[in-house]
């Protein structure tokens, strides 16, 4: 696997493999690695994950860390790889930036796959007094335990794993840990959305709190044209962590190897 690291570029990490490439878009509170589980599971596939900016090794880069900048910055590491045949795969915060990337309808776009995705027009929930609570979700080791064990999974998950993510959610500088819940998730992407002009595999899990069934299937499903919607069984939020078999599958037939 190759990792590009660049001073003006997010870090990504690249494996060639068969197209088309999946390119992977992490939640609030991952990286490139929270794809590995699933990644090893997808032999001779090509693949790219990104460190979105602000997160993990691309800690150093400067803002804005809007969902616009993520966006412009996937297409821009699109670029850097040179991938030119490629479908979409974001979870939660990923999912959002990736309906960003493919409204603007990028030659070599195949597809898009938004997993457990922030829906395009925000649920009733998603108040000021959510989003102010929501921001303190990674303050402190002991908070981010709390929300990973009580509200982003809804299975056991390996220690290891469970490392992972509370190293995760902590290796972020502040403005970009603040930006997804005091304004991205609160941004109303339906126009966008709506201009997305590729198939669409919308998954979610069937026990997720955070971005639950009801609300992908009426405020993520009515805005994707052509878009099919697939509920994996007794996952929550975190789906490549807890379910990287399932979705593995999921993705090989929505996109398979050419």
């Amino acid at each position: 696997m190759n990792t590009t690291r660049q001073t003006h570029l997010p870090v990504y990490d690249h494996r060639p493999g068969t197209g088309p490439t999946l390119v992977f878009l992490h939640y609030w509170g991952g990286s490139a690695r929270t794809w590995d589980l699933l990644v090893s599971r997808l032999a001779d596939r090509d693949t790219l994950a990104v460190d979105f900016r602000g997160w993990s090794r691309s800690k150093t880069l400067p803002g804005p860390y809007t969902l616009e900048q993520l966006a412009d910055d996937t297409l821009a590491v699109l670029a850097d790889a040179a991938v030119t045949d490629y479908v979409l795969v974001g979870h939660s915060m990923g999912g959002k930036v990736a309906q960003l990337v493919a409204a603007a309808r990028p030659v070599g776009l195949r597809g898009i796959v938004l997993v457990a995705s922030g829906p395009a027009e925000p649920a009733p929930q998603i108040t000021d007094q959510y989003r102010e609570t929501l921001s303190h979700a990674y303050d402190s080791a002991e908070s981010v335990a709390g929300a990973r064990d009580h509200i982003l999974t809804a299975t056991e998950l390996p220690a290891p794993v469970k490392a992972q993510i509370a190293a995760d959610s902590r290796n972020v500088i502040e403005a970009a840990r603040a930006e997804w819940p005091l304004r991205g998730i609160a941004q109303d992407i339906t126009r966008h959305t709506r201009s997305i002009s590729v198939p669409a595999l919308v998954i979610a899990g069937a026990n997720d709190q955070v971005e639950p069934v009801d609300v992908l299937r009426d405020n993520l499903l009515p805005y994707l044209s052509r878009a099919e919607f697939t509920v994996l069984p007794h996952t929550g939020h975190l789906i490549p962590l807890e379910a990287p078999a399932d979705l593995a599958d999921a993705l090989t037939a929505f996109a398979p190897a050419a």
